[in-house]
């Protein structure tokens, strides 16, 4: 499975939680910086083997679901 850099990665779950949850490219983009602050990423600028398409799948879930305001 093709890995991608780790700006590309979070361009890719931007772009994801973009298409899935219908929201603007700003909001999108603040909820990845602030999953980015909180070190949620930290793992996968260590490790390319966690930048995969099925990953930024799973992380734009979990990341929307934690970090979007007044989401559960």
């Amino acid at each position: 499975m093709k890995k991608m850099t780790y700006e590309a990665y979070l361009d890719e779950v931007t772009t994801l939680i973009v298409e899935k949850y219908d929201l603007p490219d700003n909001e999108a983009i603040r909820i990845v910086m602030a999953a980015q602050e909180a070190e949620y990423f930290s793992p996968h600028d260590d490790d390319p083997a966690l930048r995969t398409l099925d990953r930024a799948h799973e992380d734009a879930r979990t990341v929307y679901k934690q970090y979007a305001k007044g989401k559960a």
